[in-house]
């Protein structure tokens, strides 16, 4: 089937699946590695001592970081695909300590909804980096000289 008289564009090829299963993956590495090489446990609160610079990191940084790869190696799309990250390995780690038979002295289970606000916030802050690498992949492709409309109005003038 010939796409170029065609209605139906292939937004879907079998590349852009794999680089960007690959981009996910990535992604959710960066934070769970991330988040065990700093021992940040989102889902253990022990007091407000628990809200530090580590903390703000893992929810606000770490999460721009894996955003920005994800736009980096998908492309176009990829701030689309920067919101899924954080969601699946925070939850896993939910789920862990959920089921943990013993955890950290001083330390208890944060409420669901407490620790789904700050997954929101980690997933805004993932949107957020994968905004700013699509900005500096388009630094890279996708903006031309020759076809800038406001190029030709100021030639025109």
């Amino acid at each position: 089937m010939s796409t170029k008289n065609s209605l139906v564009i292939l937004w879907w090829t079998p590349e852009r699946i794999l680089r960007g299963s690959f981009a996910f993956l990535v992604a959710a590495a960066i934070i769970h590695f991330g988040l065990r090489l700093l021992g940040m446990r989102i889902e253990l609160f022990t007091g407000i001592g628990y809200f530090n610079l580590t903390w703000a990191f893992c929810v606000f940084v770490l999460p721009a970081i894996s955003g920005f790869v994800i736009s980096s190696i998908y492309g176009l799309g990829g701030k689309i695909l920067a919101y899924f990250p954080p969601l699946p390995v925070m939850a896993l780690d939910y789920y862990s300590s959920l089921h943990s038979t013993h955890l950290p002295s001083g330390s208890e289970l944060m409420p669901l909804g407490w620790w789904g606000f700050f997954v929101i916030l980690a997933i805004e802050s993932s949107a957020i980096g994968g905004v700013l690498g699509e900005v500096m992949n388009k630094r890279i492709y996708g903006w031309t000289k020759d076809g800038n409309r406001s190029d030709a109005l100021e030639e025109e003038e």
